[in-house]
C-alpha cells in the first residue's frame, strides 16, 4: 500500500474526524478509501446506465420475462450451494 498526502481546511477535516468517529471508521484513511470506493461504484454504475441507454431497444417486458430471470437466479444459487 501507498502513501499519499493530503491538505484539507480546517472545516474540512473536522467533518472527516467527525464521520470517523460517528461511523466506527478506525482511522481517517479508512472513510477516505470507502469514499473513493463508492465513487469508483458510482461511476461503474453510471457507465452501466449509460451503455444501457445508448444500447437498441428490446422487446418489451413481461411478467413471464422477469419469472424467467427468477428461475434463472434460483437456479445458480441452487448451483452454488451443492
Amino acid at each position: 500500500m501507498t502513501t499519499m498526502n493530503i491538505s484539507l481546511p480546517d472545516s474540512l477535516k473536522d467533518f472527516v474526524d467527525e464521520q470517523v468517529n460517528e461511523r466506527g471508521y478506525g482511522t481517517s484513511s479508512e472513510y477516505v478509501r470507502e469514499l473513493i470506493r463508492k465513487e469508483q461504484d458510482r461511476l461503474q454504475l453510471r457507465s452501466l446506465l449509460l451503455a444501457g441507454a445508448s444500447s437498441a431497444p428490446t422487446k418489451p417486458v413481461d411478467d413471464a420475462y422477469f419469472e424467467g430471470l427468477r428461475r434463472r437466479v434460483r437456479a445458480t444459487k441452487s448451483g452454488a450451494r451443492r
